[in-house]
């Protein structure tokens, strides 16, 4: 007795490339990592004949990235007479169909974002967007954004109704420290109803402080930080900046809006880092978290180079 008959050995799953989406049987659109849960809880959807069965486990099978194949592993059970149940495994072939997801169709044919969120941060280097990358795709937060484009000095996020761009600036204020501005762009009244349609653009600039920076503080701003040392190292970024006096451990946090009010550069950062080999150390026994104060004996790599 064949228990999976009836249940399909190959089906499709719908995947936009614009936005990196599969279809979520019948219409809803979802991220979905690799060999993620969602992903098979999304194959799973497609196979009719499952719900007549007991679906005792499911995995996948690994496959080449680009095959445009994904292949599960499923072990059922049924019962086929009376207190006899049978446990079969057999696998499903999955193939991967490219498309177009409607929001992604509608911003292609005619442009119709309603809302876009600009993420700006004048560095020279790209470490906070990768960071901020990572940081989205955990949280999820880029779940109803329907592109992405690169820009000068950051991204741009774009999305077809306004409350997911506001939603996204929020959770931008939580994990980054930002200032932002709103805008809009009338595109059109409609004269009998007295209603107007609008594009919205959300203005976010990130501080240009970055972990390891080393950063001068204006004097009268380390005065009103606790009388801090100018002379400070970044250690963290959050939705504010954390700075510590290296020769002291005392430590701060400076809050965006804060930072906006007197704004200042990096003295220098991780591109200008030198490496050096510690010789000798002697800690002062004051410690901050996981800094330790100490006195150490160091000497240039480069120093140790035998010369010919």
């Amino acid at each position: 007795v064949d228990i999976t008959e009836g249940i399909p050995k190959q089906a499709t799953v719908n995947y936009c490339r614009n936005c990196e989406r599969f279809l979520s049987p019948p219409a809803t659109w979802t991220i979905a990592q690799p060999e993620s849960r969602e992903l098979l809880a999304i194959c799973l959807k497609k196979l009719k004949g499952l719900n007549k069965v007991r679906l005792i486990d499911a995995g996948f099978i690994w496959t080449e990235p680009h095959s445009k194949r994904i292949k599960v592993k499923l072990t059922i059970q049924k019962e086929v007479f009376t207190s006899t149940i049978l446990q079969q495994i057999f696998e499903v072939e999955f193939i991967v169909v490219y498309g177009q997801c409607p929001d992604c169709t509608r911003l292609a044919a005619k442009n119709t974002w309603k809302a876009m969120v600009q993420v700006r941060q004048k560095v020279n280097h790209k470490r906070t967007f990768l960071y901020l990358e990572q940081l989205i795709l955990k949280h999820s937060a880029q779940k109803d954004t329907i592109n992405v484009k690169e820009a000068k000095d950051g991204l741009d996020f774009f999305y077809t109704q306004r409350n997911h761009a506001i939603k996204m600036v929020e959770f931008l204020n939580a994990v980054a420290p930002i200032r932002s501005k709103t805008s809009e762009q009338l595109l059109s009244t409609d004269t009998h109803s007295g209603t107007s349609n609008y594009k919205f653009t959300y203005s976010c600039e990130i501080i240009p402080i970055c972990k390891d920076d080393l950063v001068c503080l204006p004097t009268k701003l380390a005065r009103s930080l606790s009388n801090i040392s100018p002379l400070t190292v970044c250690t963290r970024v959050g939705n504010s900046i954390h700075l510590i006096d290296p020769a002291t451990l005392r430590s701060t946090d400076l809050s965006s809006p804060i930072y906006w009010r007197t704004p200042f550069d990096s003295l220098a950062t991780v591109s200008d880092l030198v490496e050096f080999t510690v010789l000798d150390i002697d800690p002062s026994g004051k410690t901050n978290g996981r800094w330790v104060l100490a006195d150490a004996q160091v000497a240039p790599n480069n120093a140790f180079q035998s010369h010919t």
